[in-house]
């Protein structure tokens, strides 16, 4: 069966009006996608995270009256609507169109993330099967990479780890099928949560292993190794906080941070943290070290 899709480029702000209107005109469905392959760091509590740009789809009847339909649209939009494509598509090449957009993707040597509708390309590898969905960190933004490629090259035998933002639960459960003992995952979105509690039973993660906390009621104790992919300001603040998370002598990566704030980031860190040098991919980086079990003093000379 054919329909007339519908993609509207918005911003979050638009996102509740714009589909309440396509509703009442008569779409079947309405979807979000992510335009621009951006993450969602820090969604305010409470709320629906949409990302910066976002594609708005909407699935109508194959005789829907395109002209009327965008003539309303912006009638009803207050002459202010936005940048939108129509085309016609059937049931099969719309699911494919979609789906064909996420393919495998390895992250250093045996990571993968698979989605659910491929084979694993190597059954013998580290396969977490992860499907793209509204809570960010399907491993296809760079800082997410990073930590993913990060996470690959360490021994995270019978360790414990804590994700910081968890998000969809992506780098707790690569900790997890890694090696890892535990993780924690804490998010001040309880959407989030829900989406990395799914994740990890889709990928037969025991219940046991995986503790999911909103930031108020997270455990203090600290971990043998703490991952944080959020933005660079909110590391920056929570340096200490984050800091305090981490065992004397455990590992520390952090990400979400692009090239021009690494300085800051860095400084932040180095008086508790040994920094190796800074990883960077497309425009983002990675800041990874560990924790000092000593802090260094400053002698002040008069």
């Amino acid at each position: 069966m054919p329909w007339l899709q519908l993609r509207l480029a918005i911003t979050p702000d638009q996102a509740e009006i714009h589909e309440d209107l396509l509703l009442d005109m008569g779409a079947i469905s309405v979807t979000y996608m992510d335009a621009q392959d951006q993450p969602i760091f820090e969604p305010d509590l409470g709320t629906t995270p949409l990302w910066t740009n976002t594609h708005l789809l909407a699935l109508f009847d194959a005789d829907t009256d395109e002209s009327a339909l965008v003539s309303h649209l912006q009638l009803l939009s207050a002459g202010k609507l936005p940048e939108y494509h129509l085309e016609r598509i059937d049931d099969q090449d719309w699911e494919r169109s979609w789906m064909d957009d996420f393919q495998p993707m390895r992250f250093g040597k045996r990571l993968w993330i698979v989605p659910s509708w491929h084979e694993a390309p190597a059954p013998t590898a580290v396969n977490l099967r992860l499907d793209p969905g509204l809570a960010f960190g399907t491993g296809t933004h760079p800082t997410t990479a990073l930590c993913l490629e990060w996470l690959d090259g360490q021994d995270l035998s019978g360790l414990r780890v804590l994700d910081f933002g968890c998000g969809s639960g992506i780098l707790a459960i690569a900790a997890l099928l890694l090696g890892a003992e535990q993780a924690i995952g804490t998010d001040i979105d309880p959407q989030a949560l829900q989406a990395s509690r799914d994740n990890a039973l889709r990928n037969d993660i025991q219940v046991e292993r995986f503790e999911l906390y909103l930031p108020e009621h997270l455990d203090r104790q600290p971990a043998d190794v703490v991952v944080a992919n959020i933005l660079a300001g909110p590391l920056v603040q929570l340096a200490r906080q984050i800091t305090d998370l981490v065992k004397p002598g455990g590992l520390l990566a952090l990400s979400g941070i692009l090239a021009e704030q690494a300085e800051e980031v860095r400084q932040a860190y180095s008086i508790d943290f040994e920094l190796l040098p800074t990883t960077s991919k497309d425009g983002w980086v990675r800041i990874d070290g560990i924790r000092r079990d000593q802090v260094p003093t400053v002698t002040c000379h008069a």
